[in-house]
């Protein structure tokens, strides 16, 4: 039997239901907004926990545009269609990167938050310190050995080196990507070569700069921890996270043109096989790492690990195990699954989830009166909240962008493949 290829639709813009997405993202984070505002207000620790359940919230958007710029560039590197189903939600998620500048400032610009969080930046007189029982001796001997780098003037210039060489990307790949659509002349080779040049250096470069930001933005909460695959968690952890957003978004628009001609069951298959990919990856860096330090059992490293299993953080953990590893990969392992959308969205749901309980097990436990000692709060519930407000205006943003751009480009080789009817590779 001949097999006939779709046809692209006339029309390649988000539909109109997109607006609709945008709205109740917003309405979503003003009520968290106010709900947050509040509890800042009626809790006792001097808005300590705002700013910490602030920071999860910036960590996880940071995550989501950073991160898809660098899937952006490895599926620029690695080709294939499923790029091409991708690559617009993918530049969406890194024109968002203002927003994401402006939820870092509460964080690194104002005195008051930047003390808040980071005890090198409240105690930078360690001996002082150390005198009135401020800080331990580990903590006072962890600050003066790495003043140097942890210090305010050195947070923000890196910090602003790190933002500034991710615009500089961001509109690259964006300019890039519209004018190769505009290219009248296919001219494959000519923006293959250009977007692979870009890429190969910026998945490098991106690396190096995500394990700077990871350093002084979360492990520089405890001074007294170090870790050299801190970094390749955190980018391990992007990608989780960013792959079930695409589905997720990807699963939405599929309900009208023209993700509904485009978007085929064998590409769902597909990014559902590379969900499972990046979540073996998490569970081997997770358990390695844990692992290492287990069978060391060296004083200086087993108190990061003993602060979150010690005094009700084991019930953290435990679910921590369930949903970010347990959970994605027993469900992942079934081809029936990878291939329903309303089973493959529930898993989504759950990795992100799992990534925003992590994070909250990573911070929290940072802090003198949390490590080893859980406890119910106002405060803690401030985590329930304000991370939520953020991440929810982000993805109104993030809808604006997904509008700005058609949702398919035009101009790409692997057109003509992703148009075949889905019998075709049956």
């Amino acid at each position: 039997m001949a097999h006939h290829a779709n046809t692209l639709p006339h029309e390649l813009d988000a539909p109109a239901f997109v607006d609709a997405w945008r709205t109740r993202a917003l309405i979503t984070g003003a009520i968290a907004s106010v709900l947050g505002i509040a509890m800042g207000f009626l809790a006792h620790d001097d808005w300590e926990h705002f700013f910490r359940s602030w920071l999860l919230g910036f960590i996880i958007c940071f995550g989501f545009c950073i991160g898809g710029m660098a899937m952006l560039m490895v599926q620029y590197l690695s080709g294939g269609k499923w790029g091409l189903l991708i690559r617009r939600s993918l530049e969406a998620m890194t024109r968002t990167l203002p927003l994401v500048f402006l939820m870092f400032l509460p964080v690194g610009i104002f005195g008051a938050s930047l003390k808040k969080l980071y005890i090198w930046a409240r105690y930078p007189n360690t001996e002082d310190a150390l005198r009135h029982h401020l800080i331990n001796a580990e903590q006072a001997h962890a600050i003066a050995f790495k003043k140097p780098m942890l210090n305010v003037v050195s947070f923000w210039w890196v910090s602003l080196l790190c933002f500034a060489i991710w615009a500089v990307y961001t509109f690259f790949l964006n300019r890039w990507s519209l004018q190769r659509d505009a290219d009248t002349a296919p001219n494959v080779p000519y923006w293959q070569t250009k977007f692979e040049n870009i890429s190969g250096f910026g998945v490098l470069l991106y690396s190096i700069l995500l394990t700077a930001g990871a350093i002084y933005w979360v492990m520089s909460l405890d001074p007294t921890w170090y870790s050299t695959v801190y970094g390749l968690q955190f980018l391990v952890g992007q990608g989780y996270g960013v792959l079930a957003l695409v589905i997720l978004t990807l699963i939405g628009l599929s309900k009208a043109e023209p993700m509904k001609t485009v978007f085929r069951i064998t590409e769902q298959h597909d990014l559902g096989k590379l969900c499972f990919a990046f979540t073996m990856l998490n569970i081997y860096l997770a358990f390695a790492a844990f692992l290492i330090i287990w069978s060391g059992n060296s004083p200086e490293e087993i108190p990061w690990f003993l602060d979150r299993i010690r005094g009700g953080w084991g019930v953290i953990a435990t679910l921590d195990v369930m949903f970010h590893w347990l959970l994605p990969f027993t469900l992942l392992l079934s081809r029936d699954l990878k291939r329903i959308k309303s089973r493959l969205k529930v898993v989504c749901y759950i990795m992100i989830f799992a990534r925003c309980w992590d994070m909250f097990w990573l911070i929290e436990p940072n802090f003198a009166d949390a490590r080893r000692n859980l406890h119910m709060s106002i405060g803690i519930l401030e985590y329930c909240v304000v991370p939520v407000a953020l991440i929810a205006f982000w993805m109104a943003y993030y809808f604006t962008q997904l509008k700005q751009r058609p949702l398919v480009a035009t101009n790409d080789p692997h057109l003509a493949e992703i148009l075949e009817p889905e019998h075709a590779h049956a």
